[in-house]
């Protein structure tokens, strides 16, 4: 029995080591490290490729450290049963699990925490080497964890879900490590990845366009009078869209003298996308074709909006403004639960605001559930009632309603 001493300690160390892995590698992403390898860093590349691919290489490691574990308590178990007696054996197996707990779960998870670059660079060689030797094994085990799930098992295994993602954002901003920016972006980009094209939209009332006939001049009249960088062109209908004309493609041909250029020598090919699109796909679209504004169309192949890469942007970092942007108060308190809402405000600013759930998959904008509870144009002073909240068309123009009181209903008694 002289040797169980050592062995239970090298399997210890070795649990140690491979936690300190684990808590590196699972913090670590493959954009990071690419960056580290960028700058040089021993073992970066090897980093990468680890990344590439995580579960290939964490599944082992949870394997190793879970044989480490159970075989050094097995030990301990036999060592305690040859000194100790029946008491020692549950005396020595009690300290042995709160010394374990101390120096491999909280000890080497915390300096995995705070030293996550250096030790996943030490240590990818070892993941790298655990990955490769135990890849038939892992792959095995989860195999059967998958017939005895049907239905339910994962190819690769155990992984951290979206759910996962967003609570660790709300612990890490309640626990101050992580700031209210960084939880609402984390949140942003969850919801990014659901949202639709038709769900952020200019929809096709507030769209300016300029006509294929008109001159260069009314045309440019229509850019500067609106601060835009470009703006559809059409023919005889918005639906009948033939190009995009840019300003400095007009500021251009005048300062070259050439005023009496037609627009359709000027105007650059339009993009076209469904209303169904995934803003994600449309994002990784512009940045790969290298444009900056997409018309929607409906399933009818009617232009029902357009989409530009501020839109988008929009949806993931917050409002963009520049110093050419009119502040404008779309949504205005008025004390005593009331607030005068622009119709055209995404619900889900209003359910960040009211605290409501109202859903994005039937609704748009704030004046969506008028139109959706009535069944009818709203006429101006009608009212619907929804979660505790009487929306009320204060303004209608045309068949648009442009501005809606929200008024927190009191509950009768209070």
């Amino acid at each position: 029995m002289t040797w169980l001493p050592a062995v239970i300690l090298v399997l210890v160390l070795f649990a140690s080591v491979l936690t300190i892995a684990e808590t590196a590698m699972s913090r670590m992403s493959r954009v990071r490290a690419i960056a580290l390898r960028e700058e040089g860093r021993r073992n970066a590349a090897l980093l990468e490729q680890i990344q590439s691919d995580p579960p290939r290489y964490l599944n082992p490691i949870y394997l190793s450290v879970m044989f480490a574990q159970n075989g050094s308590a097995i030990l301990i178990a036999m060592l305690s049963a040859e000194y100790f007696g029946d008491l020692g054996i549950t005396l020595v197996s009690v300290g042995f699990t709160l010394t374990y707990f101390v120096l491999v779960e909280a000890m080497s998870k915390t300096f995995g925490i705070l030293h996550s670059d250096r030790a996943a660079l030490a240590l990818a060689p070892v993941v790298w080497l655990l990955g490769r030797a135990l890849a038939q094994p892992t792959r095995l085990l989860i195999a059967v964890a998958n017939v005895l799930l049907p239905g339910k098992g994962l190819k690769q295994g155990p992984f951290v879900s979206e759910q996962d993602i967003r609570s660790m954002a709300e612990v890490g901003h309640e626990e101050g490590s992580i700031e209210e920016t960084e939880r609402k972006m984390i949140h942003s980009i969850f919801e990014f990845g659901d949202t639709v094209v038709g769900q952020i939209m200019v929809p096709r009332p507030d769209i300016v366009a300029v006509e294929v006939t008109n001159t260069l001049h009314a045309a440019l009249d229509t850019i500067l009078e609106h601060d835009f960088s470009r703006v559809p062109v059409y023919r005889s209908e918005l639906d009948r869209v033939e190009g995009v004309l840019y300003a400095k493609d007009a500021l251009k041909a005048l300062h070259r003298g050439l005023s009496d250029v037609a627009l359709p020598e000027l105007i650059r090919p339009a993009h076209f996308v469904p209303e169904s699109k995934k803003a994600s796909d449309l994002l990784r679209e512009m940045q790969r074709e290298k444009f900056h504004m997409a018309i929607v169309i409906d399933e009818y192949g009617s232009a029902s909006g357009l989409v530009t890469l501020e839109d988008l942007l929009e949806e993931l970092v917050g409002e963009i403004a520049d110093d050419h942007d009119v502040e404008e108060r779309d949504v205005e308190p008025l004390g005593d639960g009331r607030y005068r809402v622009d119709a055209s405000v995404p619900i889900h600013e209003l359910n960040e605001l009211l605290g409501t759930d109202f859903s994005r998959d039937r609704w748009n904008t704030v004046g969506g559930p008028m139109f959706g509870v009535l069944g009818t144009i709203p006429t101006e002073g009608q009212a619907v009632t929804m979660q505790g909240f009487c929306f009320t068309a204060e303004k209608v123009q045309g068949r648009r309603v442009t501005t809606v009181l929200v008024t927190r209903e009191v509950p009768q008694g209070a």
